[in-house]
């Protein structure tokens, strides 16, 4: 089978500390595992099926790839470098923001090769036709979130609102992503709680269509999918969210 041409970018879906901060980091295993996009890295990663999957190993809470370059702490608690997570827990002692040379040793070797690769991929590749930025999202707004304490669907589809993708576009995956997951329509968001990030802002039409996808953890984060105390997951479910992503794909290149 010919792989659907597309571009996957998986920015949040690590779960590793860089060894470089083993002696500064506080926050415990679970509420890294809070912060970050846990199992998008198995529920998108269908590589054989695509043209192109951007992946990082190392968790989002320690270095965020969906930022811009110029977001450093400690100015910006949610940054490139986070200070705190978006439930306000402490990730690291405080001695480490008077170490700029370690702040550099993160961007050259965890944030930078991850957008080169992509500008790359775009450079190289003109038989692409989509980027995705994929994410998953909690099932009600955190406290550092856009909708603190709201329910969110369980999809959220961004687009800039339309500066990254057509308003056409976006519909049609919209309507893929219905039928794949089974979904009703007021159940797929467009650009509501997320708009999309640095990413989707960065690359978006620039050569090309990119929609940042979210997926409620409610989805499969809940009892009977995930031990919290093992932070175990069922692969079952992972395995269905997978089936149906890819099916959503080849409903939109059908």
């Amino acid at each position: 089978m010919t792989p659907f041409p597309v571009l996957l970018s998986i920015p949040h879906g690590g779960d590793q500390i860089p060894p470089e901060l083993n002696d500064f980091v506080v926050i415990s295993e679970h509420d890294m595992l809070a912060d970050s996009d846990a199992y998008t890295r198995e529920i998108y990663g269908i590589q054989d099926d695509v043209a192109f999957l951007v992946e990082t190993s190392i968790a989002r809470v320690f270095v965020d790839l969906n930022r811009d370059a110029t977001d450093l702490p400690p100015a910006n608690p949610d940054g490139i470098v986070k200070s705190q997570s978006c439930h306000g827990v402490q990730v690291y002692r405080q001695e480490i923001w008077h170490n700029q040379p370690l702040v550099n040793t993160l961007l050259e070797k965890y944030y930078h090769p991850y957008h080169r690769k992509i500008q790359s991929i775009l450079a190289q590749n003109n038989t692409l036709e989509l980027m995705l930025d994929c994410h998953s999202m909690e099932a009600i707004g955190p406290v550092v979130g856009p909708d603190p304490g709201v329910e969110r669907p369980a999809i959220c589809l961004g687009s800039r609102h339309g500066q990254s993708c057509s308003p056409a576009m976006i519909k049609h995956m919209a309507r893929a992503i219905c039928r794949a997951f089974g979904l009703k329509k007021e159940r797929v968001a467009i650009d509501q709680p997320f708009a999309g990030g640095y990413i989707t802002r960065c690359y978006g039409n620039n050569p090309l269509p990119c929609i940042q996808i979210e997926l409620n953890r409610g989805l499969y984060l809940e009892p009977g999918w995930l031990d919290r105390q093992t932070i175990q997951i069922n692969p079952q479910i992972i395995a269905e969210l997978r089936y149906k992503f890819r099916e959503a794909l080849a409903l939109f290149f059908a």
